[in-house]
């Protein structure tokens, strides 16, 4: 598998305002045994995301991983700004195991896809998913943001973008461009808010997503780390609008800990070998379009094939590869399945991958 030797880049994208600092916090702190490095795009020389993340700085994570950009947004400044610090990051003694780049809340998302496709960085980094917040009390008023007129204030200090475009057309890019949506600041919502917040998101997602509510930041690691979406390589899949717009086209309190992992739970389903792989690809989508699965990731042991088949799907969207030879490894399937707590039924589960 050519991803093997890359370092994992998940891109967290949404508004001013979204709490997209305050989860990349939570990730610092809940690791799941990786070095993270982090990357911060902000305008202006204020850096207040890069000091807040910086306070929040440990072994995991350590100050000198923890780089911020503040000449406007990445994707415009690719060859001065970004390619430079990755490369940074990635000669550092310690190299990072995953990096996370947290966008300003006005940068498209593909522009910055496309970044990772020069040949300075594309053979050593891959990103692994893109993760959209939408704040969720915004959302179902039809505002996209809490504070509107800070979102208009940093289009106005950017000189790099077009002041034009409608917020909603930027909203709609984000999504776009997702592998998953997180719906912050779901406590402030309310029930009624967020059913009608997931109803716009999906109804401007150009394929069906994963879209999960999240309160202060808190989420569980494995539900939007380790995605394998090499996004890099799946642009058409993302359309923007806004593609010649651009100048380039080329504080989580510790009872919440325990609440982020009781929402999400897995099960494990091993199975000998498998004589149909299409038939339980087919079964892995149809879970998440009827049961809301939202990860299934694991090895599929394929009858009469030497090398074992990786499997790694993200809501309805699937990727299976052969990676490496079983060699004296024991020839079984087994595949992890996450899903919210309410949707884990592990029989029906079982009984629909034919385990």
């Amino acid at each position: 598998m050519s991803n093997l030797n890359k370092i994992p880049v998940t891109v967290i994208t949404g508004f001013l305002g979204a709490g997209k600092t305050t989860l990349i916090r939570h990730l610092m702190q809940n690791p799941q045994g990786k070095r993270l490095a982090v990357v911060v795009n902000e305008f202006g020389t204020a850096g207040v995301d890069g000091e807040i993340l910086k306070s929040c700085a440990d072994e995991n994570c350590p100050a000198e991983n923890i780089m911020e950009l503040a000449n406007g947004c990445i994707c415009c400044t690719v060859a001065d700004d970004f390619i430079p610090t990755i490369e940074q990051l990635m000669d550092l003694p310690d190299k990072p195991d995953h990096i996370v780049i947290e966008t300003s809340g006005l940068a498209l998302p593909k522009p910055l896809l496309k970044a990772f496709d020069w040949p300075a960085i594309r053979s050593r980094i891959t990103v692994d998913g893109v993760v959209a917040l939408a704040d969720a009390e915004a959302v179902a008023k039809g505002q996209f943001a809490s504070d509107l007129e800070a979102v208009q204030a940093q289009r106005e200090a950017d000189e790099g973008i077009d002041h034009e475009t409608p917020l909603s057309e930027l909203f709609k890019d984000q999504i776009s461009c997702a592998d998953i949506i997180l719906m912050s600041k779901a406590d402030l919502a309310g029930e009624a808010g967020l059913n009608k917040a997931r109803d716009m998101i999906a109804a401007e997602a150009p394929r069906k997503l994963p879209i999960l509510p999240m309160s202060e930041g808190v989420i569980d690691p494995r539900v939007i780390l380790g995605l394998e979406a090499a996004a890099e390589d799946d642009l058409a899949a993302r359309p923007s609008h806004h593609e010649h717009h651009h100048h380039h086209d080329d504080h989580d309190d510790d009872h919440h800990h325990d609440h982020s992992h009781d929402d999400f739970d897995t099960i494990v389903v091993e199975m000998g070998e498998v004589s149909d792989p299409e038939a339980l690809q087919n079964a892995i989508v149809k879970l998440a379009r009827e049961r809301n699965i939202l990860r299934v990731k694991g090895y599929v042991a394929v009858e009469g094939k030497p090398m074992r088949m990786l499997v790694q799907a993200v809501g309805e969207r699937l990727r299976a590869q052969y990676d490496q030879p079983w060699g004296d490894t024991p020839r079984r399937t087994q595949l992890v399945v996450i899903a919210e707590h309410d949707n884990i039924d592990g029989a029906a589960i079982r009984a629909e991958l034919g385990a």
